[in-house]
């Protein structure tokens, strides 16, 4: 799961970035109104953790304009007022929930749960394609009814390329997505990494056996697939 963080004051925006990191979500950080609106655009996040009080474009003009562009990502709004007029406002504008500042850790993590089951996205444990299941929890790669030992947990960057994959099996996915949604909007990763990664990940489904094949389709991106892959 992909977040954006847009809040001005630096050390919060930095904060909430790293208890976010820790609970393994993926996490972009801005701190203006306008950087706020244009990474939303891209339309690659989960959900977005919003001010209302920002520099340059403030936060209820943000969600509003993401409205007014079709872009439906789920949007937390943070508030340093606590009357019910800006809150109402807030969801008026598009806003799908508030929180008042100061809050809890434990609060703005069961309010993100919140939100992405109301989006509709179900919480998982595993994702399978073909002959292989991947354990989300675990990072570990396993073929199903293979040899239990011949499992193998993939590190973070190598788990977010394969769940990408696997999520659309037999699809083709550009680089350019793949660097976006695995190194992120600003990112200065390149096709020589996506081609590292990939690479490696190719060795670890032959080592567990796996007869899926991840598949370079000139000028276009990766495929996830191959002839002695069935599939479930």
């Amino acid at each position: 799961m992909r977040i954006l963080v847009v809040e001005d004051e630096k050390r919060l925006a930095d904060a909430l970035a790293k208890i976010l990191k820790d609970q393994k979500y993926m996490v972009d950080t801005v701190y203006n109104g306008i950087d706020g609106y244009e990474y939303a655009l891209c339309g690659i996040y989960d959900l977005i953790i919003l001010d209302i009080m920002l520099p340059e474009k403030d936060g209820l003009s943000v969600v509003s304009d993401m409205r007014k562009n079709k872009i439906s990502t789920p949007v937390l709004m943070l508030t340093a007022k606590d009357s019910i007029q800006d809150k109402v406002r807030g969801l008026d504008m598009g806003a799908d929930d508030y929180m008042t500042k100061p809050f809890s850790t434990e609060e703005l993590l069961a309010r993100i749960r919140v939100l992405s089951r109301r989006r509709g996205e179900v919480i998982i444990d595993t994702v399978e394609a073909f002959d292989i299941i991947f354990d989300l929890s675990t990072a570990e790669l396993t073929r199903k009814d293979g040899d239990a030992q011949k499992s193998i947990r993939l590190n973070f960057k190598e788990a977010e390329l394969l769940k990408l994959l696997m999520e659309r099996p037999a699809a083709i996915v550009s680089k350019e997505e793949i660097i976006t949604k695995v190194w992120g909007y600003d990112s200065d990763a390149g096709d020589n990494n996506v081609e590292a990664y990939v690479s490696f990940l190719r060795k670890k489904l032959k080592f567990v056996g796996s007869g899926c094949e991840i598949t370079s389709v000139r000028k276009l991106g990766y495929m996830l697939g191959g002839a002695n892959a069935k599939k479930a």
